[in-house]
């Protein structure tokens, strides 16, 4: 390996590792809540299956305040621009408080829209709100944070990220375990620990910001410079970018809705099936988006700074690592993945019924890592309606497929129709990562002509 390639993997470790460690802590916000509940009840998993899953159709659809902010950051800060990388920070910042302060004042409406989607029995679905009208209340630090961290990545910074992670989730176990274990608070005390978590998360990523870059921001923001950053003509292109990422994650949402959705619909065992499935997704898919974080921060950068060939040597070095990971995943999943299983629930029955589908944990590495590297270059190029008809098209497949193979289906196997789902699921991921792979000379290389 000669040596501009020991400097660019070490580029990418740099950047990855800390975002590995940070994207480990972050599904623990969920996956501590599953943990937890899992050993009250079967019903206690589907309902923190369902409320987990109403928060992603929410957050989700606003998950460009991150990604949006670390593309145009990381160009910002590859070009030099520093000034321009201050005001992408204030109008995230800016757009993450108003949606969450209409996500309040909506919430009530948002809760009726979610009892209509997910399936689930009445007892299950009333467990679920009673967590959602707890959790609402997060809304102006979950998505504060979206638009600091994604700064932060963009800045070429992925320590502080990690220890905001780090520090959020050791509250969040804390207070979960205190509430429901200690004072008995059932799933009311998961979604408040939840709710302490995220703000006090927030303070210290505010604080990470004036700690470290105080100077920059002393340098240039002011009254007159605020106005200026929040005028239409300022923003257009940041919603331009950011709005071609909402309509993508808006059918990322919609697929995973109606995978909790329909397995509500097939039972309530399926739901807490598919639910604990799922936990291996969010694994792989985590500790896959800490190398996708670090190709925003690089893709970004070298096109700011219209260096090809390290564009094009850093892609083709991330490409790597991805297989290597998957590789990895599948040979760990393939050895302990019962293990793993117990860990998120320790009801036999439960246990039992996800065991004939256990297959479906090796083939995600196979057909995911590719869709989440390329997600991570296309963010860094601000490659966003490329991005956004790639998933187009996998969402068509995704329920295409799904609506074909349910009509070839028994009525009433719960076993068919919920691998019919699971085959459509890979079906998707793998038509978002060969569409991507398709258009990424066009779409990324030369955008650092």
């Amino acid at each position: 390996m000669n040596k501009n390639s020991h400097s660019t993997n070490r580029k990418i470790l740099q950047l990855a590792l800390p975002n590995i460690i940070t994207n480990i802590t972050v599904p623990l916000l969920g996956m501590v809540d599953t943990a937890i509940v899992g050993h009250l009840s079967e019903m206690h998993i589907g309902a923190i299956a369902i409320g987990t899953q109403i928060f992603n159709l929410i957050y989700w659809n606003f998950g460009f305040l991150r990604m949006g902010t670390s593309g145009f950051t990381a160009q910002a800060y590859g070009a030099r621009r520093l000034d321009e990388a201050v005001r992408v920070f204030v109008r995230a910042l800016s757009i993450a408080l108003a949606i969450a302060l209409l996500l309040i004042v909506l919430q009530y409406p948002l809760a009726l829209l979610s009892k209509w989607i997910f399936n689930g029995s009445p007892t299950v679905i009333a467990m679920a709100l009673s967590y959602f009208f707890i959790r609402i209340w997060a809304a102006p630090a979950t998505l504060g944070l979206y638009a600091i961290k994604g700064w932060f990545i963009g800045m070429q910074n992925s320590r502080l990220p990690m220890w905001i992670a780090i520090f959020i989730n050791i509250v969040n176990i804390v207070c979960s375990l205190l509430f429901v274990v200690v004072l008995h608070w059932d799933i009311k005390g998961v979604a408040l620990g939840t709710v302490i978590a995220q703000y006090s998360g927030l303070l210290v990523g505010l604080y990470f910001v004036t700690f470290r870059y105080g100077k920059l921001f002393r340098r240039h923001l002011s009254t007159s410079f605020v106005r200026q950053t929040l005028k239409w003509n300022e923003m257009r292109r940041f919603f331009r970018v950011n709005g071609d990422i909402f309509l993508r994650t808006i059918c990322l949402a919609a697929v995973f809705t109606f995978i909790t959705s329909e397995s509500g619909r097939i039972s309530d065992q399926i739901l807490a099936v598919d639910a604990l499935l799922l936990q291996f997704f969010t694994l792989f898919s985590y500790i896959m988006d800490g190398f996708a974080y670090a190709g925003e921060s690089l893709v970004g950068r070298y096109i700011g700074a219209r260096n090809r060939q390290a564009l094009v040597t850093t892609v083709r070095h991330l490409i790597g690592w991805g297989l290597a990971l998957t590789l990895l995943f599948t040979a760990l999943y393939a050895a302990f993945g019962e293990q793993i299983l117990r860990i998120f629930s320790d009801k036999e029955n439960v246990i039992l019924a996800t065991k004939p589908y256990m297959f479906w944990i090796l083939v995600i590495p196979v057909c995911g890592f590719s869709a989440f590297l390329f997600d991570g270059i296309f963010i860094g190029a601000t490659a966003s309606r490329t991005m956004r008809n790639t998933m187009f098209v996998a969402t068509a497949a995704f329920f295409a497929v799904y609506y074909c193979l349910l009509a070839l289906t028994t009525t009433g196997n719960e076993y068919a129709t919920n691998n019919c789902l699971w085959i459509a699921f890979m079906v998707y991921l793998s038509a978002r990562g060969l569409g991507q792979a398709a258009m990424l000379r066009r779409a990324v290389y030369d955008k650092a002509a």
